[in-house]
Order: structure tokens, then C-alpha cells, then sequence
């Protein structure tokens, strides 16, 4: 990253912002300075909220939310639908669910997709834990909500198969969500679409 006019500090700020998914050396440049620009109004409340995201911030026990309780606020709301179990990949994908208002089930994150190339197993992703809470008498369906990329479509099959011996329906996205497609990038209208299109498997 080319160097700026300006002290360690900033230079630090700069480098740390850069590692942000979406920003690149010169957005995080940009970001910087219109934060150095408004110190009372921008940086330093931003600083404030950081730290106290840091220290406060836990992984939810039973459906692996992020949220600053455990268990989370969703697996909390006892107005939740506890007979629909939502899995996701990630964090990201569970709030663009609950942005579009589709989902008043209950969440599971796996925490990524299996991927052999890269070394990713069932073993590392939150598979037991979910085996485990689809067979809770309550719960009737899991709605497979995973990425249209080749390893959601796998790690869906790989699920499918490991959730037979459960009592539940296991259904799936209805795809007018492209092929290779995130979740997390996808307006609140395709997601709604989606979600009521859904299929058993």
C-alpha cells in the first residue's frame, strides 16, 4: 500500500481499515480521513462503540449468532416459531434473513460450507450441534438456507443425508437466487421469494 502524508497513527488506521471485506487500499484512505476530519462527531464515538464491541461481544451457545448475550436475543424470543430450524453459513447470511423479515423460525450458523480443497470438514463446522437440535421433538422443519455456490450445494446434500434419521422436513431455498450466489448480497424481495418458494427434500 502506497504511503501517505501523514504519521503512524493514521498509517495504521489505513492499514487496518484496508483489511475490511469491500475496502480497498484507497476506500480505506478515504474512510480514514473523513474519520480523522470529524474526531468528535465520527472518530472517536466509532472508537468508543469498538471497544465496547470488543468487550462485550459473544458467540451465541446455541445457534452461533453473534449478539452481546448468550443465548442470543433470537434464540431468546419465546414469539420465535421453534419448530423451523433456518441453517446458514454465516452470521451475515442469518442478518440478511432476518433484514428481509422471511424468517420467524430459530437460526443455525454452521460457520461456513464443507470445501476439501481448503481442508474443511464436517468436523469444523456446526454440524453435530444441529443433528443434535433437529431432533428435539418440538422442531419440524430445517429450511436449508445456504450460498447457490458448489459448496453450499454439497454441503446441503451432505446435510440432507445426515439429517434423515431425524423426524423433521428438510427443505431448500427456492433458487431465483442465481447460481454462485450470497446470501448476504441479495435484496430483501429475492430472499422473500425464496423463503416462500421453498421446497422439501
Amino acid at each position: 500500500m502506497a504511503r501517505v502524508a501523514a504519521g503512524p497513527e493514521i498509517e495504521r488506521l489505513i492499514q487496518l481499515l484496508a483489511r475490511l471485506p469491500g475496502l480497498g487500499p484507497r476506500s480505506a484512505r478515504r474512510a480514514a480521513l473523513a474519520l480523522v476530519k470529524k474526531k468528535e462527531q465520527l472518530l472517536g464515538p466509532l472508537a468508543a462503540a469498538l471497544a465496547e464491541t470488543r468487550d462485550t461481544i459473544l458467540t451465541c451457545e446455541i445457534c452461533g449468532n453473534i449478539d452481546t448475550a448468550s443465548p442470543c436475543t433470537l434464540c431468546r424470543d419465546p414469539a420465535r416459531d421453534r419448530s423451523l430450524i433456518c441453517v446458514v453459513e454465516e452470521v451475515g447470511d442469518l442478518w440478511a434473513l432476518e433484514r428481509a423479515g422471511v424468517i420467524n423460525g430459530l437460526y443455525h450458523v454452521l460457520g461456513g460450507t464443507l470445501s476439501p480443497l481448503d481442508g474443511v470438514g464436517p468436523d469444523d463446522l456446526s454440524i453435530a450441534k444441529l443433528i443434535e437440535r433437529a431432533r428435539d421433538p418440538h422442531v419440524k422443519e430445517v429450511l436449508l438456507a445456504l450460498n447457490a455456490t458448489v459448496e453450499g450445494q454439497s454441503t446441503a446434500h451432505y446435510l440432507m443425508d445426515r439429517l434423515a434419521g431425524a423426524n423433521v422436513t428438510v427443505s431448500r431455498l427456492a433458487y431465483g437466487v442465481p447460481i454462485g450466489g450470497e446470501l448476504d448480497y441479495l435484496d430483501e424481495g429475492t430472499l422473500a421469494a425464496a423463503v416462500k418458494a421453498r421446497k422439501a427434500m
